[in-house]
């Protein structure tokens, strides 16, 4: 049909009906083809797209949202992201949920409750279909009003007590045992653990993990101090463990973000060699671990899988499939050259 210009000389918006009678088909069939997950044959997919392309037709999102109650938009509340571990794991996420017909909408808060509280009414605000919190802490509270508003909530690398709440992590204190047990095998004996915040489940664990391994061996830890998964605080407890006569012949780091802190410290603020005067273990596995300046002996955290599961459990709680769980999922050992090998080691 001609469209014609109004008075204001802007198009009319194209509908559904207009991209229907072009192609031939129902408006419920334009709707299907425009609907991820819903069903139309290939013949009509390609006609409607043709007509669609035609017209210069899009989809409205929030006139679909309205009639279907769904915006197909998945929040994700992340707490920083100095740790390169978590511009990977956004990306990751963004696209496995958008093969699924999803999108995100990223927003950034801090650990305190009153900067989650903002985020999540703004949230709610935006109608959104689930929640992805990446390294914050939902308090009861908050859970409550999420659970009355219908709206499910993943953890993402973040563990909670609350029944209510899933929870997708590595393993964590298994993870934190292995680099340990490394550097007890390794004939290190003073080890050190610069622990990541310890107001974190992640944190927590791996210090667990290390205490475990510790005391099965018999050793008293050299010290354990809060780096806060933070670069500058984890260098500072580098240099005061360091300053006096006897200092730590290994150090097992709570993340790799504190860990290339850590080395740096160690090689160009005290001048000692990584591993020959002091070894160093990590946790993550981000890319930079592998660059040549680091070569980071490390905990792989399995990034596709605990994306694929917070996807799968997300969606699941959407559809109301899905069992609220806590899900921990084992990662390995990357052995590289910032830690001494253990002798007769075979990767």
């Amino acid at each position: 049909r001609r469209l014609d210009r109004g008075m204001t000389g802007t198009p009319p918006k194209i509908t559904a009906m207009d991209v229907a009678r072009r192609a031939g088909v129902s408006q419920s069939a334009v709707s299907r083809v425009f609907t991820p997950g819903a069903s139309a044959s290939k013949a009509t997919v390609e006609k409607v797209r043709a007509a669609a392309e035609a017209l210069g037709y899009r989809p409205d999102p929030l006139a679909r949202a309205m009639i279907t109650g769904s915006t197909r938009i998945i929040g994700l509340v992340v707490a920083y992201l100095e740790n390169q571990f978590y511009p990977l794991a956004i990306e990751r996420l963004s696209h496995a949920l958008q093969a699924r017909g999803y999108h995100i909408l990223v927003f950034m808060a801090e650990n305190a409750t009153d900067k989650v509280a903002e985020v999540v009414r703004d949230l709610i605000d935006y109608r959104v279909d689930g929640i992805i919190t990446a390294s914050v802490s939902m308090s009861n509270d908050l859970t409550a009003r999420l659970s009355a508003e219908g709206i499910p909530v993943v953890n993402f690398n973040r563990g909670q007590d609350d029944p209510r709440l899933t929870d997708v992590t590595s393993d964590n204190i298994v993870g934190g045992r292995r680099a340990t047990e490394f550097l007890i095998a390794g004939g290190h004996q003073r080890i050190a653990h610069v622990m990541g915040w310890q107001g974190s489940s992640t944190g927590r664990d791996r210090a667990e993990g290390f205490r475990q391994a510790m005391a099965a061996a018999g050793m008293d830890p050299f010290a354990m101090v809060d780096g806060m998964y933070s670069r500058d605080p984890a260098a500072a407890v580098t240099r005061e463990m360091s300053a006096g006569p006897r200092r730590p012949d290994a150090i097992f780091v709570g993340n790799d973000h504190m860990a290339f802190a850590v080395m740096d410290e160690l090689r160009f603020g005290l001048g000692l060699r990584v591993p020959a005067d002091v070894s160093v273990v990590g946790y993550d596995d981000v890319p930079m671990a592998s660059w040549p300046a680091y070569d980071l002996t490390t905990i792989r955290q399995p990034l596709n899988r605990m994306v694929q599961a917070t996807v799968e459990a997300i969606l699941g709680m959407i559809d109301g499939t899905h069992v609220i769980q806590k899900t921990r999922i084992d990662g390995p050992l990357m052995v590289r050259h910032s830690a001494r090998k253990p002798k007769g080691y075979i990767p």
